[in-house]
């Protein structure tokens, strides 16, 4: 088993991140449109820890479909993960309610990836939310996660650039953005 270990950082200024990465070699890809429906395990709310607890995702993306589940260990951020893609995302959805999960939070984003010293790196314009940058990683399942995050915010960290450091992730800073005052 893998999991997928992540750091995200609110982006301030974007042409400053743009820049220090390709001073470092990376290229961003074109920019591509996703469209995440995000699910919860029945009787969880976003008062409760996510640590252990599995959660769903459909991902539409320039016409395909993935389905992806999602179980944090250490913390939100750094997940059991196992994803495929679908044919069908409205059978999906009623096939992941069944299974006992519920909608949470819809997540639209433009997405430009990159990868670098076996980073993935994601800057991701998030409707509602702003403009974030990931730096990821999979690892194997017995490797710690903090580690690794550690690791990945050192990599952050070498770019010269001001990022703010967010511990949330996109169902839970879209939700947040969304909230009535």
């Amino acid at each position: 088993m893998a999991q997928e270990i992540e750091v995200k950082y609110r982006v301030r200024d974007l042409a400053a991140l743009e820049e220090a990465l390709a001073r470092r070699g990376a290229v961003l890809s074109s920019p591509a449109r996703q469209d995440d429906q995000a699910y919860a395990e029945d009787g969880w709310t976003y008062e409760q820890s996510k640590i252990g607890v599995t959660f769903a995702r459909l991902r539409t993306q320039q016409g395909r479909h993935l389905f992806t589940i999602k179980r944090p260990l250490d913390n939100a951020m750094a997940c059991l993960e196992h994803e495929t893609e679908i044919t069908d995302r409205e059978q999906m959805h009623h096939a992941i309610v069944a299974m006992g999960f519920h909608p949470t939070v819809r997540i639209v984003k433009t997405r430009r990836t990159a990868t670098l010293d076996r980073v993935a790196i994601c800057v991701d314009e998030v409707e509602h939310a702003g403009v974030f940058v990931e730096f990821e990683r999979t690892v194997s399942a017995q490797e710690p996660g903090t580690a690794v995050q550690d690791e990945l915010d050192a990599f952050a960290r070498s770019l010269g650039v001001e990022l703010e450091r967010t511990r949330d992730t996109y169902d839970s800073l879209v939700r947040a953005a969304l909230a009535p005052a």
